[in-house]
């Protein structure tokens, strides 16, 4: 039993280092902004090879470089914003130590990371269309809401195994043997 739930933990471990190394890597694309756009900009922007491909897609890369440039130059500060939004993906992932640590007794942080994947998805269709943006960039918005919620949905159902396995083999979940004691 102890070997299942040995597995189970770490099938747990792996689901979630997957999120955190997404979540990770989200924040960290949004310090280098300029540079990112400055880059889709050449490769599927106005005027790039791909631009044939999806007329649509090159005039709103092209839009929105133009956008992040002159901001950049002319309102530096407008990109602080973008600055904190990497920094709140970084500590959102540091949160997930916890349950790396010990998944039982910290399931309410997965089930906290499950709630804020589903909130991507009314966030990015009601801010993007006040905001004017385009119908196919929100829904690769909500994609990654989607994305997120699937490790994170897997791992809460192993944990909730490796309580009901704990609960039956007699041992005493991690959350109540820290009252227990």
């Amino acid at each position: 039993m102890t070997d299942n739930i040995g597995i189970l933990r770490g099938r747990i471990r792996i689901l979630l280092g997957l999120f955190v190394v997404g979540l990770m890597l989200s924040g960290l694309t949004a310090f280098p902004l300029r540079i990112e756009v400055d880059l889709l900009q050449r490769i599927v922007g106005e005027g790039s090879p791909t631009e044939p491909w999806w007329p649509g897609l090159a005039r709103w890369i092209s839009f929105v470089h133009r956008g992040v440039t002159e901001a950049s130059d002319l309102y530096p500060f407008l990109l602080y914003g973008t600055d904190w939004l990497a920094f709140a993906h970084l500590v959102i992932a540091i949160a997930f130590i916890g349950p790396l640590r010990d998944p039982v007794r910290n399931i309410w942080v997965v089930e906290f990371g499950i709630i804020a994947c589903l909130l991507v998805i009314p966030c990015a269709l009601i801010c993007g269309l006040i905001r004017g943006i385009p119908f196919f960039w929100r829904l690769i918005d909500c994609s990654f809401g989607l994305v997120g919620i699937i490790p994170l949905y897997l791992a809460w159902r192993l944990i909730r195994r490796v309580t009901g396995l704990e609960s039956s083999a007699g041992a005493m979940p991690a959350a109540v043997e820290k009252w227990a004691t």
